[in-house]
């Protein structure tokens, strides 16, 4: 290892070489046209959060009184934020060429996205009476000159920022700037943005809601006599830290209620705008809306709010869009019978999306119908917006059995949902558990106890993601089901955790956060350590989502060191260098970023049958290892082991989708041999001919 070669990747600049690959499948030729418009959606969508989370936590140390200090990467807070604008300003610009290329494959398939020059008549006049009928009733219009406070303008909308010049004869610069009046319009977050117009001669056309506004301006602003008018489109990022007050009459639920009210007016930590727009009305806001230098401005194009491409219309066209997965059947799990019967006699693994998150809802139904079971426990992050899981919850709960959620209420961004889940919950009996005092809870567990020959008998499932049947569609996850007395018995204690959690549990089979995750992966690295040191066979396989525990790296650099073989697949952050002489030899580290999202946490530490594996809620991050409730469960079936270690290996043979990890962040794609190996294909093959085996 060289002297100055750094150890560490910066955090912030690993993110965006993530969301750089998301673009990447915007790019890619192979992928279909309207999955590149969402996967455009998705580069877009994961900007905004990172402004609202990290650059706006990055912005936060910048201006505190520890402002000089160097971060871990060895890089000044103010430093990194120009860098940060600068990387992002680099991909707006690309996503901005990317978006033209696709507009331009569209309409040879004949498909058009028209703005308000390139309507017809027809058209036209269909668009007014749009706008009259669905858009005029629920538009927000301010005229802003004479308002002694600017109003509120909210986190992540898409507002237009309006200039109106009045008719006169004096034509003078003053002249015209007493005679001007701006105005800001919210584009309506509740219509589709993109308004499907007539057919002409078989060609489809889209007009974005933005342009339907600007095409009627003249109605919305028919009161006034002006002589020019224009229309530009503006967006800022608020900082989203909750900030709880410390009134203790209020309870948990109250606070969090009012901590997402106050974000509303959090710190603007990004303003986007079209560069198109005039300078005096670029300065006038910023101005009015005390925009300060240190805020990352940036100037981007005539739409923002890229993320709504997410939900761009299908238009009926099948062929430009990638088929929907088929999830497969469990071997040997039937949906039809008894499944707490099914899993008293056998554990069984669920592989989300390419089997049937249907298995954990019907086990949930089941539970709420069954005489014998007396209660039902479960920790719930994010759900789906009309979700089964607590259909089911209510169903128990009314069945008479004792419901016990502990839902937790600063899942970011999540937390209206899960406000008014709770509320619900609660006006039915069910009871609710608000997580510990200065921990997130994020492990994703649940148990059920069956009254069976007057004993208590356990049943449950422990999961790698959301208990969400929504996001289950795409996610890839692991849970496993089970009634192993060994694991449910430390499940239970978990809960009991929640309840009384001045007490710190042991635990022989599962690894909980924030007390032994360190300790426990910091010693199945050290017994690989150990092998090497002794000359046997040792090797740690992980897949994860982010990897940024600078401890936890510096662990795997003391094991590459030593000898042992180490593959890791991180999907996102990986604040690790691969691949460097005297650190890191032995580690090889990738990124998938396909159709699907990679979700599941796989850690596999030794070879052949020693091999320990456990599935987890946790990625190696500081915040899951110590500053949250996390559960990491060993796998003790073989057949099961096997199959993990299988889906591994498939993941690793990838040569399609597959970006190496690198220090210079330049996502090269990985190429092993000619023929191509699409991971998440082959992982459904696997699973397809594991059924055609049984059959």
């Amino acid at each position: 290892m060289q002297i100055n070669q750094p150890k560490y990747i910066d955090r912030e600049k690993s993110w965006l070489a993530f969301n750089e690959r998301v673009l990447q499948e915007a790019a890619d030729h192979t992928v279909p046209l309207l999955n590149r418009l969402r996967f455009l959606g998705i580069f877009s969508n994961n900007l905004d959060e990172f402004f609202r989370v990290r650059y706006a936590t990055v912005r936060r140390i910048s201006i505190s009184k520890d402002h000089n200090k160097k971060l871990m990467s060895g890089i000044h807070a103010k430093t990194l934020l120009q860098e940060i604008t600068e990387i992002v300003i680099k991909q707006q610009a690309k996503s901005l060429a990317i978006l033209h290329e696709i507009e331009n494959e569209l309409e040879n398939e004949g498909i058009f996205i028209v703005d308000e020059h390139q309507i017809t008549e027809e058209q036209k006049s269909f668009i007014h009476d749009f706008f009259i009928h669905k858009v005029s009733p629920v538009l927000v219009t301010i005229i802003l000159n004479d308002l002694a406070e600017f109003p509120l303008v909210r986190d992540s909308y898409g507002y237009l920022a309006i200039k109106l010049v009045k008719k006169s004869n004096n034509n003078t610069i003053k002249s015209v700037k007493k005679r001007t009046r701006y105005a800001l319009i919210e584009i309506p977050a509740n219509i589709n943005r993109f308004v499907e117009l007539p057919s002409v001669d078989g060609k489809q056309y889209i007009i974005m809601l933005d342009d339907v506004i600007r095409i009627n301006l003249d109605t919305i602003f028919s009161i006034f006599d002006y002589e020019n008018i224009s229309a530009h489109m503006i967006k800022i990022t608020r900082d989203a830290e909750l900030d709880f007050d410390s009134d203790l009459h209020k309870s948990f639920l109250e606070k969090i209620s009012n901590s997402v009210r106050e974000r509303r007016v959090g710190e603007v930590v990004r303003f986007v705008y079209d560069s198109e727009i005039d300078k005096d009305t670029l300065d006038f806001f910023l101005d009015k809306m005390d925009i300060e230098a240190v805020d990352s401005i940036i100037p981007g194009g005539r739409y923002h709010n890229r993320r709504d491409y997410m939900n761009f219309p299908t238009l009926g066209r099948n062929d430009l869009i990638k088929d929907k997965l088929h999830p497969l059947p469990v071997n040997g799990l039937s949906l039809e019978g008894s499944m707490i019967q099914q899993i008293k006699h056998k554990d069984f693994l669920l592989h989300t999306p390419f089997q049937s998150f249907n298995y954990v809802v019907k086990f949930l139904r089941e539970a709420a119908l069954d005489p014998k079971v007396t209660s039902i426990k479960i920790t719930l992050y994010r759900l789906a917006k009309n979700s089964q899981i607590i259909s089911s919850l209510i169903n128990a709960a009314k069945n008479g059995k004792l419901v016990t959620v502990q839902i937790e209420l600063q899942a970011r961004f999540d937390e209206t949902s899960n406000i008014n889940y709770a509320e619900i919950m609660q006006a039915e009996g069910i009871k609710l558990i608000f997580g510990v005092k200065g921990l997130k809870v994020h492990s994703k567990i649940c148990v059920v106890e069956r009254m069976e020959a007057k004993k208590i008998k356990r049943y449950g499932f422990l999961s790698t993601g959301n208990f969400n049947e929504s996001t289950s569609n795409f996610y890839t996850d692991v849970t496993l089901l089970t009634s192993d007395n060994r694991i449910m018995k430390e499940v239970n204690k978990v809960f009991e955790f929640f309840e009384v959690n001045y007490k710190i549990y042991r635990y022989k089979d599962l690894i909980v956060s924030p007390h032994y995750t360190r300790s426990k992966f910091t010693k199945l690295i050290e017994d690989e350590i150990e092998k090497a040191l002794n000359d046997k066979p040792a090797m740690i396989r992980l897949k994860m989502n982010s990897l940024s525990d600078y401890k936890m790296i510096d662990k795997l650099y003391e094991a590459s060191r030593a000898g042992v073989k180490i593959q890791l697949i991180v999907r996102g952050i990986c604040c690790l260098i691969p691949g460097v002489p005297g650190l890191s030899d032995n580690i090889e580290a990738i990124s998938i970023v396909d159709n699907l999202l990679e979700h599941s946490r796989i850690y596999i530490f030794g070879t052949n049958e020693e091999a320990k594996i456990y599935i987890s809620s946790a990625d190696f991050m500081t915040r899951n290892i110590d500053e949250r409730v996390e559960v990491t469960c060993p796998i003790h079936d073989e057949a099961i082991k096997t199959e993990l270690i299988d889906t591994f290996k498939i993941y690793w043979q990838g040569n399609v989708k597959v970006r190496l990890h690198s220090e210079r962040l330049e996502n090269r794609y990985r190429r092993l041999g000619e023929e191509r190996f699409k991971a998440q294909d082959e992982i459904y093959n696997y699973y397809q001919n594991k059924i055609d085996v049984v059959l």
